[in-house]
């Protein structure tokens, strides 16, 4: 089970992915080397992962999540289909294992342009399907994703933190060709050092630092943590669907998104108008949230819930018997 170090580890990974651990060692109160060592065995067992890869927003790409319902017979093949795609995150099995939960990065931006959302609705095993555009993620650097259920940092340690992560500043900048093995090799690991990057690309040290720091600055390069909840003892996760109050959609959206429970929310279309992946340990801690935390929200009109029963795809990265690994 993860202790206040491991905790503060993850969190503070959220808030700067590529911190150094001398830095991250400050921030939890734990030397350079016990940090070192702790995400190395994090990342060795599969629990964590950090990636970069193509900021979609800043070229114009639209998300959307799509919702399918299936021939029980074929649930299981075409979400593991589904989480091969490239253009394919955080795919899932939910609701007993009748409905596949994942999002869809579009190239065109609309979806009568995609070639995967056409061709999924005449497809004989896909009985009823739903796709609404992703419109806006609520959060911030330092609470966007879960980092380990129960608060780790101070604000003090967060801003530390954030404000050693370079924040976009100009134009989003087109990666080239000759980015691809970089990317490729932030894909395999976020946190890979300039030394393991020249080696990948070719480049000198130099050179890897200045491409990166030109498109993080551009916003072109993201960086994302991928975690498995249930192997830090968390077993629940699940997908709330809600309707709100227009006129309190950002509100209600900023607030959930604050909780310790909450992983993502979003802003979406459709019938429903707001998404809150929650992660709970068990259904007794799920009932406390909802009958304490997400009651006391003023302005929700009604609610849907997906449980999820099985996890294919964690942002970038495939889980296989129990782990974290890279598509490739």
């Amino acid at each position: 089970m993860p202790d206040a170090i491991d905790r503060g580890i993850i969190h503070g990974l959220h808030c700067n992915p590529r911190a150094s651990f001398r830095h991250l060692g400050e921030a939890v109160g734990a030397s350079e080397q016990t940090v070192a060592r702790r995400y190395n065995a994090l990342r060795r067992g599969g629990i964590l992962r950090v990636v970069g890869q193509r900021n979609p927003a800043a070229h114009g790409q639209a998300e959307w999540i799509a919702r399918l319902r299936c021939r029980p017979d074929a649930v299981g093949p075409v979400a593991e289909s589904l989480a091969r795609r490239p253009e394919v995150g955080y795919a899932s099995i939910a609701s007993g294992g009748s409905e596949i939960i994942c999002t869809i990065r579009s190239s065109a931006g609309t979806v009568r342009d995609d070639v995967l959302l056409r061709q999924l609705p005449r497809a004989a095993s896909v009985l009823d399907m739903s796709v609404d555009l992703l419109i806006h993620a609520f959060g911030t650097p330092d609470t966007v994703g879960w980092s380990g259920g129960e608060p780790s940092l101070t604000d003090e340690q967060v801003q530390r933190l954030t404000a050693e992560r370079p924040a976009p500043t100009g134009p989003p900048l087109a990666p080239t060709e000759e980015d691809l093995p970089l990317f490729e090799a932030l894909a395999e690991d976020g946190r890979a050092s300039h030394t393991h990057l020249a080696g990948a690309t070719g480049w000198s040290t130099a050179r890897v630092a200045r491409r990166l720091e030109a498109l993080e600055a551009g916003g072109s390069l993201a960086y994302g943590v991928d975690i498995l909840p249930e192997r830090l003892g968390y077993e629940l996760n699940a997908v709330l669907w809600l309707q709100v109050d227009l006129p309190e959609l950002h509100r209600i959206g900023e607030e959930i998104g604050r909780h310790d429970e909450c992983a993502f929310t979003a802003a979406t279309s459709g019938r429903h108008n707001l998404m809150a992946v929650i992660v709970c340990r068990d259904t007794p801690d799920f009932y406390r949230y909802l009958s304490t935390r997400l009651a006391g929200i003023p302005g929700v009109r009604g609610y849907e819930i997906s449980v999820r029963v099985r996890r294919l795809k964690q942002s970038v990265s495939l889980i296989h018997h129990g782990r974290l690994i890279h598509p490739g």
